[in-house]
């Protein structure tokens, strides 16, 4: 069994699209587990506050009807941040999507979201380590059990806490709690969510662009114009954010 030393909230979203800087959460699921093992589910369909694609309809099934009458994000932002208190993060491809989409929302309606001290273990990574394979695929693979409801944000979420309880029995490798997991996967140093800066020996990296592979800070310091730009620019929220702590910690250090 995995043995948790805090809670382990397992986040599914549904958006309007992939995004990260544009598209919007439309429905949301938290298996909360706690350390005795007992669990907590929060899901929530949300008003987008944009249209929602009948692309992405088409794979979760959720319609602008339905989401119609629903809340806000700001609306019901302060109840999960709250619900996500003190909890190490888990999902699937959640590094990736859905815990920078979700970090996304909070910052666009001016609310932070600490990530510090806090562990995420993303499943599709020990997975992918392991086997190489779709969630659905995954299930069928570790429990044995056909995923009924795939893309809807509560059952993907529910199979995911499963799977993982799976692959910690199946590989001893991993471990018993989410660190010597992430000592087995490897823990990312992000900087960004969207990975438009990667960390290299301790110092922030551009990941894209005519600056790619060049300290942020030195372009900072050449080109100070290029702050504006990305500042200007359609890039997410977190990166402006992370960007404007770089850009911060320069100008505090020259002085």
């Amino acid at each position: 069994m995995l043995q948790l030393s805090k809670p382990l909230a397992v986040i599914d979203l549904e958006t309007t699209g992939i995004n990260l800087g544009s598209d919007r959460i439309v429905e949301i699921a938290i298996v909360k587990i706690l350390p005795d093992g007992k669990k907590i589910v929060k899901r929530k369909l949300i008003n987008p506050e944009i249209k929602i694609p009948q692309v992405s309809t088409d794979v979760h099934g959720i319609t602008n009807e339905m989401v119609k009458d629903a809340p806000t994000f700001r609306q019901v932002a302060n109840e999960l941040k709250q619900f996500l208190d003190n909890c190490d993060l888990a999902g699937y491809n959640s590094n990736r999507f859905d815990i920078p989409l979700l970090v996304e929302e909070f910052l666009r309606i001016g609310m932070e979201f600490d990530n510090k001290g806090r562990k995420m273990v993303d499943v599709q990574k020990v997975f992918h380590m392991m086997e190489q394979r779709t969630l659905s695929a995954a299930y069928r693979f570790y429990c044995n059990k056909v995923l009924e409801g795939a893309h809807g944000a509560e059952a993907d979420a529910v199979a995911t806490w499963e799977v993982l309880e799976a692959q910690v029995i199946r590989y001893p490798q991993l471990g018993t709690n989410v660190e010597s997991i992430l000592k087995c996967t490897g823990e990312e140093q992000l900087v960004d969510f969207a990975r438009r800066f990667i960390m290299e020996n301790g110092v922030e990296i551009f990941n894209f662009g005519k600056h790619k592979g060049r300290s942020v800070v030195e372009v900072l310091k050449s080109e100070p114009q290029y702050y504006d730009w990305m500042m200007k620019g359609d890039f997410p929220l977190h990166t402006k954010q992370k960007l404007t702590e770089i850009l911060n910690r320069t100008l505090l250090k020259r002085g």
